[in-house]
This record gives structure tokens, sequence and C-alpha cells, in this order.
């Protein structure tokens, strides 16, 4: 008899822990169940839930990313509980991986392709900390609202800088710790807005990946 307790398999008519070492081989090592009681599994209870964000791919046909083979690519890490959504690039799942692993694990995986795709990886609380923090704005029927994701490495301080000065028409601006949530009252007004007409022309714009409020929405129902 078998169980499955965060992607590790206990066997039941042995007394041992069994755990994933790789895809590729699917090789499994044994941890005395002793240990587990006395703390070795609490790393794999404790996994966390991560969010990674892609920017810039599967749009018109350019950049193909497919979020199965994506999400097989993680699984083989032995990442738990992945989950795509849509096909913009937002995948969610667990691991006991120290977050500097994680990075070069996708940055490996990400490397395979012939571009370069810019990314930001956020813990489930990181997340829902900016869920929790919208402004009250965000809640309104808006024509179209937006949220700028700082992909990791970007000068975060320099965008809100920059967007800080630009002159606003029609349009509101929140700026949380992980993105700029930019909203548009009408869609009459919309190509006078600075979010239409300057945006695209800054130098921080190759550095952000951006999600509509619906995608940002649901993702957060999805970690919550």
């Amino acid at each position: 008899m078998y169980w499955r307790i965060c992607g590790v398999r206990l066997d039941g008519n042995r007394p041992g822990l069994w755990r994933r070492l790789g895809a590729t081989n699917h090789a499994w090592q044994t941890t005395s169940a002793a240990n587990l009681a006395g703390g070795a599994g609490d790393s794999i209870l404790k996994s966390m839930r991560y969010i990674l964000l892609l920017r810039g791919i599967n749009v018109g046909g350019k950049n193909k990313v497919s979020m199965k083979d994506l999400k097989t690519s993680l699984e083989d890490l032995g990442y738990q509980h992945v989950v795509t959504y849509i096909n913009s690039g937002n995948v969610i799942f667990n691991t006991d991986d120290e977050l500097v692993t994680i990075k070069d694990n996708i940055t490996t995986i990400l490397g395979r392709f012939p571009f370069t795709i810019k990314h930001v990886i956020l813990t489930k609380d990181e997340y829902l900390d900016e869920v929790s923090n919208l402004p009250e704005w965000w809640h309104q029927t808006l024509a179209r609202k937006d949220v700028l994701f700082y992909t990791d490495g970007v000068d975060s301080e320099y965008i809100k800088e920059r967007i800080g000065q630009m002159p606003l028409h029609d349009e509101i601006v929140h700026f949380g710790k992980k993105a700029v949530f930019w909203g548009k009252y009408t869609e009459k007004e919309f190509l006078r807005t600075s979010y239409h007409k300057l945006l695209m022309k800054e130098k921080f714009y190759p550095l952000i990946t951006i999600r509509n409020g619906r995608t940002f929405d649901a993702l957060g129902k999805m970690l919550g």
C-alpha cells in the first residue's frame, strides 16, 4: 500500500520514505521512517508555493513556449502540484528548494530556448500580499486594469520614478511591492493615456511582464 504526501511516496509495507531523485531515471531513495518523524521530512511537509511569470511568450505566433512541456520540466525537477494558467506563461508549483536553487533551475530550463525569456518568481505570500493591499479603485468597474510585474534583477525604484513622472489622463496608478497596478477608466479615452502613449517607449518596458486584471485576480484565487 502506498501514500503520497507532497510528492513523496510512503510504503506502508516497508518502514521507509521513498523520495524521487530525478525524472530522468526515476530513481528512488529511502530514508528511515524514524528520520522522518525526527524532522527529516520537515522540509517536505513545509514545501512552499511559488508562482513563475514569464514575459513575452506565445504572442502573435512568436517566442513559442509549450506550457505542457514547461510543466513537465518542472515536474522532472521534483516540483509538486505544478499548475499552468492560460498560455501567457503563468506557472504555480510547490518545492522545498531554496530560492537560489529555484532561480538557477528556472534559468537553466528557460536557457534552452533560442530567445531570452525575462521572468519573475514570487512566493505565494508575496503575491497574496499584493492582493491584500490593492487600492479601492481596483475593485471598481474600469475599462482596463493591468499589472506590471518587475522581472528579476530590475531596478523597481527607477521604474516607479519614471511612471511617477508621467502625466495621467483618465487613468490611475498604484505602486505595489512587486508590481505596478494601472487602471484606465474609460475605453473612449484610452488612446490618450500615458499607458498607451508612453509606456512602450520606456527603456524599462522589456524588463516588465504584464498581466491584465482578470488574469491577476484568477492567479490570486488559485494561490489562495
